[in-house]
């Protein structure tokens, strides 16, 4: 019997793919073609429709990596096709390339509407639903040249050094392009489509996947089995059209035959996951959009069943901008109910290295893009493929009117499996949110029988609950669902052996599995992160990219501040249309393949040359505000960002002093090394430039562990086993350099100068310590050339730490120094922002960076007994894919050792070291907007309201995880407050805050975010 179930298994799939899957367009006509090459950089659609074409033909090759032709196909309809329905097929070149992955196209009528897309698995354009015969045909294909940067092989992923990925430096440059051309022209007809033969094969290839995935001894296999060889016996393959009707009727009963009434039920949600850039620049990525958005608005005139999502809104704004007719189709099929705004983000960021404001912003922008655009208030935070997810996330969602949260991206943890697909996930402040983890273990679904069969097998929360969520459509340019997709979803709506699908909306799925676990005693809870163990490298790759950010991050704070500064003393405009425009930009180059550092070279050269123009335009708005509030005179004014006070300077004002009251101390000589000592620590250079003590003198206590040196360089051997920019793997450790040489150590007269050379590279660093400060800062310049190296730099201290405690937005975490569980063994290389904190109850010292997240923390016995907590910065890698010369060249980046200090110091110095003080010449004091009586209490952001009404806005936030009670000052008569959501919206139940005299009474819960929205007495 088992052989008897191969042949037919074997036979179905020569049968399918050599016979009925050519005779749904076996009838057709070659099409005329003409093409142009267009010399440089996309043209807007009249400029290709004008272009002058040449003639071309089937065989013919086109486009060079990254180029652009354009075809022109034109026919005419054959008399003898009168009454049936007819398409184009064009095969640009896909055949051997996977959909995102490969050439792409976008057809326009005559009169430039864009009709659908073309790309792999999806050639066919309609041209006549019923043919009249004899009508003309002309039609014009965009197709991009897209090289396959990433090769995609069945089961395999190459991952080499890649030429193509850096922008093609002849695009613009010349005449016409250069270059090897990619693609060859495969197919360009006229077609009938023979709709009972294409039936046929989706029946076909629904009954056979399913088959597969029964148990070999299940009777409903052989059922299916049987039909399928009747069915194949009623196939005449010389006359596959005039036989489907009869080999249909076979296997109508198998697929008549219903589900189980306890079948597993899945809500499938069309969706196209498109990288905003990735293996493509960002202008590529405007043109996958509206590819993907024609393609399936196209499909929705023929399934009013279909319904898809689209989760980030700057992909639709764009679309707004450059296509406003495709953007219109998706507005359209808004208003039908089955085009989906959801995700409530401006892009899907990554979430671990972006900061509190930002992710803030990232949904205020997104959630009022949606409301303004389609009328929708968007419940869902959709981020499939972002690489781990930080625990102020479920307050962030609340906040902003998010009640669901949907992932796939911890399936591909490479240690342990998460225990849940549905739960509450619970934030640092105990916010829960209801979320959802496909146990499809995909979000480029096709709806096949091994992914239904995968979900009901994978499912972790069987029992309690019955229902999960596939996102179906081919992703990064591979142009969406298709009527395959959906043919499968109908035939799988009821059918036995399978799992129940249905196509809808992922608010009715969520509504549901709410319910369903509300009727069985409630869903279990996570609590804390979601750590993906895979991706750690994205911490660290593309320093420059990550520099740009943090950098933007605080310039954009610091111009908000005072610019609301000046427009409340002095009636200064406020700058409401650039700062949304530069909070934009900064927002979109967050996308979770860029802020992380694993996209192609082009991407992350313009975003070093966008942020250095976002930082010009800052400067110039902060330059421009303080100007004003530092008002005439000869003196010097010295502005404050910080939220603390800080040399005699109010958080948010501005005082007429000197500069910097915290000079760096001289160094002294001490034998063949240094010493800096300002009376609070006492720091010990030796002559190999290496730090050998680092002594607290109020704690009579040494911070470095006996014996040990810190800010030690080390470079690792840095060779994962797949994903290059991605992935750092546990093994790299087994492989050590200790940077011990140094070329020079020279005194500076306010610090300590060490040169070292290795390899191709060199760093120089400059070691100093203010006066009364506890900070050593590290300033460091590395001209860096290494290959497949990862550098760090070490602080072996002398502290038995329990857990370390990391900055995160809005808060801090505590992670395990110990390796107890394969959980805690997993988090070998963890995220932080500003700071990362070690400590014992009484003593601790924390490392501060300005640019830079991944650390790793280790814990050893030493002989003496006592313990070692190993604290180390990750500072640059140098993978080779997708950007091959990754991190090469000169970077400049800053951290500090703080000795002897408690989390809250390190929350302070942190801001400290990443908001340098401003002086500005004048003479005036600043008295600032708002202040807090409390230094736990953190206002993260002062700006002007939204909706231009006068307003100040204040987001301030708990920091140290306890209960808090703050008074909340302002420098102008308080006329009401207004607790708000993200959105600057009153709040139904504003608790946490009394409108008192002059000032605010607030109280707050461990880490808890609050918005308040101040209006000033009318006059003043």
């Amino acid at each position: 019997m088992h052989s008897d179930r191969d042949v037919i298994e074997k036979r179905l799939d020569r049968v399918l793919n050599e016979r009925i899957r050519p005779a749904v367009h076996a009838r057709s006509v070659r099409l005329d073609v003409q093409i142009w090459n267009v010399p440089g950089e996309p043209v807007p659609v009249r400029e290709g429709l004008a272009a002058p074409y040449r003639q071309a033909q089937v065989g013919d090759r086109w486009g060079p990596a990254w180029s652009t032709s354009w075809f022109k196909v034109s026919g005419t309809i054959p008399a003898a096709w009168a009454g049936e329905t007819v398409e184009a097929v064009l095969d640009l070149g896909f055949a051997t390339h996977s959909p995102g992955f490969s050439a792409e196209g976008l057809v326009y009528r005559a009169d430039g509407t864009a009709v659908k897309a073309l790309n792999p698995r999806n050639t066919w354009v309609p041209v006549a639903e019923r043919a009249e015969g004899g009508e003309e045909f002309t039609a014009f294909v965009e197709a991009a040249a897209n090289p396959v940067v990433m090769h995609t092989a069945p089961g395999e992923l190459t991952f080499g050094p890649t030429p193509v990925g850096g922008r093609a430096p002849w695009l613009g440059d010349g005449d016409d392009t250069t270059g090897e051309p990619l693609y060859r022209l495969r197919r360009l007809d006229l077609a009938v489509l023979d709709r009972t033969v294409h039936e046929l094969v989706q029946d076909l290839d629904v009954l056979g996947q399913l088959m597969h995935e029964l148990s070999p001894d299940s009777p409903r296999r052989w059922q299916i089995l049987q039909a399928i060889g009747r069915a194949l016996d009623a196939i005449d393959l010389q006359d596959v059209r005039g036989s489907a009707e009869a080999a249909r009727a076979l296997l109508a009963p198998a697929l008549a035959a219903p589900a189980h009434a306890g079948a597993h039920r899945i809500s499938a949600v069309g969706h196209a996951h498109i990288d905003t850039a990735w293996l493509w620049p960002l202008r590529e990525t405007v043109r996958k959009v509206a590819r993907t958005v024609s393609n399936v608005t196209q499909l929705m005139d023929d399934h009013p069943e279909f319904k898809f999502v689209m989760s980030q809104a700057q992909q639709l704004a764009w679309l707004k901008e450059q296509r406003p007719e495709v953007y219109a189709r998706a507005q359209e099929k808004a208003k039908t109910g089955q085009f989906l705004p959801t995700g409530s983000l401006w892009v899907e960021p990554d979430t671990n290295i972006s900061g509190g404001e930002a992710l803030v912003r990232q949904f205020v922008h997104g959630k009022r893009f949606y409301l303004e655009e389609f009328g929708v208030e968007t419940e869902e935070m959709w981020l499939p493929d972002t690489f781990g997810y930080n625990a102020a996330l479920p307050q962030l969602m609340k906040l902003a009117g998010v009640r669901w949260f949907l992932t796939q991206k911890i399936s591909w943890n490479t240690t342990n499996k998460f225990p849940h697909h549905t739960f509450w996930w619970e934030g640092i402040d105990g916010t829960r949110i209801f979320s959802h983890f496909p146990p499809v273990d995909s979000y480029n679904g096709e709806l096949s029988g091994a992914e239904v069969a995968h979900t009901v097998r994978n499912f972790q929360d069987k029992g309690p609950a019955n229902h999960s969520l596939i996102p179906f459509g081919y992703g990064d340019g591979g142009g969406g669902p298709t009527r395959e997709m959906l043919s499968r979803a109908a035939r799988l709506r009821d059918l036995e052996g399978s799992a129940r699908i249905e196509i809808e909306r992922p608010t009715d799925f969520f509504e549901r599995a709410h319910a369903e676990y509300q009727e069985n005693g409630g869903a279990p809870v996570w609590s804390g992160e979601l750590y993906l163990e895979f991706h750690r490298g994205t911490l660290t790759s593309q320093l420059a990219t990550k520099q740009g950010n943090r950098r933007s991050e605080h310039l954009l704070r610091e111009a908000e501040l005072w610019a609301a500064t000046a427009a409340v003393v002095h009636g200064q405009p406020y700058p409401y249309e650039a700062l949304d425009r530069l909070w934009k930009t900064v927002l979109l180059h967050q996308f979770h393949d860029i802020l992380p550092g694993t996209s192609i070279a082009w991407v992350h050269r313009e975003a070093e040359e966008t942020y250095a123009a976002v930082a010009r335009e800052l400067e110039k708005l902060i330059g421009v505000a303080q100007r004003a509030l530092a008002g005439p005179g000869d003196g010097s004014v010295v502005f404050n960002a910080a939220p603390h006070t800080r040399g005699g300077v109010a958080a948010f004002g501005a005082a007429p002093r000197s500069l910097s009251p915290e000079a760096p101390v001289a160094p002294a000589t001490d034998g063949d090394g240094f010493v800096l000592d300002n009376g609070v620590v006492r720091v010990v250079v030796d002559s190999r430039g290496l730090i050998t003590s680092a002594y607290d003198h109020a704690a009579g206590r040494e911070a470095l562990a006996p014996g040990a040196v810190g800010n030690l360089l080390q470079l690792h051997q840095d060779f994962p086993n797949q994903w290059d920019a991605w992935d750092i793997d546990v093994f790299y450790r087994n492989t050590v350099r200790d940077l011990t040489q140094a070329q020079s150590v020279t005194s500076t007269g306010d610090g300590i100068r060490v040169v070292r050379v290795f390899g191709d590279s060199r760093i120089e660093q400059h070691l100093s310590l203010p006066a009364g400060s506890r900070r050593l800062v590290i300033d460091t310049v590395v001209d860096w050339h290494e290959r497949e190296k990862l550098l760090k730099a070490t602080f072996p201290l002398d502290v038995r730490a329990a857990h370390s405690t990391a900055e995160i937005p809005f808060g801090h975490v505590e992670r395990p120094t110990h390796t107890n569980t394969s959980w805690d063994a997993a988090k070998f290389e963890v995220c932080a922002h500003r700071f990362l904190h070690v400590g014992e109850p009484d003593w601790g010292a924390a490392l501060l960076n300005d640019s830079t997240y991944g650390h790793d923390v280790t814990r050893d016995i030493r002989p003496d007994g006592g313990t070692t907590t190993t604290v180390r910065l990750s500072l640059l890698r140098a993978a080779r894919f997708p950007d091959p010369d990754q991190d090469q060249g000169t970077h400049r980046l800053g951290y500090a050792l703080l000795i002897g200090a408690d989390v809250s110091d390190a929350t302070r110095e942190g801001y400290h070291f990443n908001l340098p003080e401003r002086a500005v010449p004048g003479s005036s004091t600043v008295a600032p907007l708002v202040a807090v009586d409390h230094e736990g209490v953190i206002v993260e952001a002062v700006k002007l309201a939204d909706d231009r009404a006068g307003d100040i806005v204040v987001r301030l936030y708990e920091s140290r995880g306890t209960r808090a009670r703050a008074t909340l000052a302002t420098a102008f008569p308080l006329a009401s407050v207004t607790a708000t959501d993200l959105l600057e919206r009153p709040l139904a139940d504003p608790t946490s805050h009394r409108h008192a005299g002059g000032g605010v009474e607030v109280t707050l819960r461990p880490f808890q975010i609050l918005t308040l929205r101040l209006r000033p007495t009318p006059g003043d």
